[in-house]
């Protein structure tokens, strides 16, 4: 029975007739959503501090025979990168799926970033479907391939698949019982496994690539497109009206090398369309257009953009015009919320002349009014303060601290570092829905000496002035965490120009 679903519900379909018993995730966009819809089923679902202690939980899953899912943004996907790439040749057990959510576009996000490059990196299968069904065909496959080759499958989305509506086709899949690590893959040495791995792993991935019905051929005209993704929708409405073949992978990685070659050699100008970044269109080196040769543009794809690369198909390369957007181009500003409690500590830090690192949180929100001065990852602030001069300085959330932000206070005491952190505990993760904090003040307390308390609620810009000058010359760690709460009409403020 067909039904019309969108994409998010097609993940979770997928999820229930794969018989999964262990979803692990961390909230981000555009992923927190899907998470959230899972909660709703039977399965056993858990939010976790980071993404590689996520991961690695599916790893024990799988080693005692329960299929899992991991759900993460695509800088979550770095996270978890150390005992992803190793779980390849390690070999696991029940299979394992990451759901890696793209942000084209940087909406909600520090990056533009292409998920689909982590199955080069760790020799894995990876899925950039373009429609609902496609969606819950590579989840039942990607589980289905696990188990085959023994190493996790990734399957890429983006915001707008998650939202794409389209018919979707339940089936009936005879997966057998899932797997449990078979230690005999102790037998081998560490380089040994590698070979094993390209004996039989990754030669059973090249194989189901090249032999898919997930990869789809439309045969037209002597030019062509090939597209991966949600952009394959937008490209097949404009192939269809100019009769121009259509090759769509759902399947990417390995890259289906003989199913491409047949198609170049058909056509006499294929166009590659994808986001983020050439990740197809740099495998073909010089024989195709696209990024590289300037008709297409780097991050989000729009169907403006495979019209006008269309419209130049005869050139060799096309000259970039797009000029990189600036924040007064665009014509407004993100601020912090309107009685935002902890905004008298950045007005206090302006009024300083020494760099400030802040985290992915709130704190990236002032960093155009210069309170901020790098943030670059989700708890990378004490890591980064740990590098500036003198005593360096860093705000950080509760919800970054847990996440990843702890190491850098261990690393800081046991190399005697000067270093004054301030943690906005406001007890969740504010930007991405609101998820529960970890309250780690006692933690914090068994290392660091010098560790204060201040009510955000109360404190003033001069309170905090005060903070700063008695701590920022004295030697060793300081800690001081500001307590307060979101205003439960929280939003933030958006200030045109």
């Amino acid at each position: 029975m067909k039904q019309i679903i969108n994409g998010k519900t097609a993940i979770t379909q997928a999820v229930l007739d794969s018989h999964v018993e262990h979803i692990v995730g961390v909230p981000g966009y555009p992923i927190t959503d899907i998470m959230e819809e899972l909660f709703n089923t039977p399965i056993q679902s858990k939010w976790c501090v980071n993404e590689k202690i996520a991961f690695e939980s599916c790893i024990g899953a799988s080693g005692v025979g329960k299929r899992s899912l991991v759900i993460t943004k695509h800088v979550g996907m770095n996270v978890l990168a150390d005992p992803l790439v190793t779980s390849t040749t390690h070999t696991i057990g029940a299979g394992i799926v990451v759901i890696a959510g793209d942000d084209p576009g940087a909406k909600k996000s520090q990056n533009e970033q292409d998920s689909r490059y982590y199955g080069l990196i760790a020799e894995t299968l990876v899925f950039d479907p373009s429609t609902p069904q496609y969606i819950y065909d590579a989840i039942m496959e990607g589980y289905r391939l696990s188990e085959k080759t023994m190493a996790p499958s990734i399957v890429r989305i983006t915001s707008r698949l998650a939202r794409l509506k389209g018919e979707v086709k339940r089936r009936v899949w005879k997966m057998p019982a899932a797997r449990v690590f078979d230690r005999s893959i102790w037998d081998y040495t560490l380089e040994g496994k590698h070979q094993l791995f390209h004996q039989t792993s990754y030669p059973a991935m090249q194989e189901y690539v090249e032999n898919t019905q997930m990869n789809k051929i439309v045969r037209r005209g002597s030019t062509g497109i090939i597209s991966s993704g949600y952009p394959s929708g937008l490209a097949e409405k404009i192939a269809e009206e100019k009769n121009i073949s259509h090759l769509i992978l759902n399947a990417v990685n390995p890259l289906p090398a003989r199913h491409v070659e047949k198609f170049l050699k058909q056509h006499q100008r294929v166009l590659v369309v994808e986001e983020t970044e050439p990740f197809i269109e740099h495998q073909l080196y010089d024989r195709v257009l696209g990024k590289h040769t300037g008709h297409l543009p780097y991050g989000r794809i729009n169907s403006e953009h495979i019209s006008d690369a269309l419209e130049n198909i005869h050139l060799n390369s096309v000259k970039n015009t797009i000029e990189p957007q600036k924040i007064k181009h665009r014509g407004y500003g993100v601020y912090l919320c309107r009685n935002c409690p902890f905004t008298p500590l950045y007005d206090a830090l302006d009024d300083f002349d020494f760099p400030v690192a802040g985290d992915v949180g709130c704190s990236i929100l002032m960093a155009p009014k210069g309170s901020v001065d790098l943030a670059v990852s989700l708890g990378s602030a004490i890591g980064i303060a740990l590098g500036f001069n003198n005593k360096g300085v860093a705000v950080i959330g509760d919800f970054a601290l847990a996440h990843s932000g702890l190491q850098g206070i261990i690393n800081a005491v046991q190399n005697d570092c000067d270093l004054l952190v301030f943690v906005i505990c406001n007890g969740i993760a504010a930007m991405t829905g609101g998820q529960q904090a970890v309250d780690l003040k006692k933690v914090v307390a068994s290392m660091v000496k010098d560790v204060i308390t201040v009510d955000a609620k109360s404190a003033t810009r001069d309170v905090y002035t005060t903070i700063i000058n008695e701590k920022i010359t004295k030697k060793g760690v300081s800690v001081v965490f500001l307590d307060g709460t979101c205003p439960k009409d929280a939003s933030f403020q958006i200030i045109k120009f």
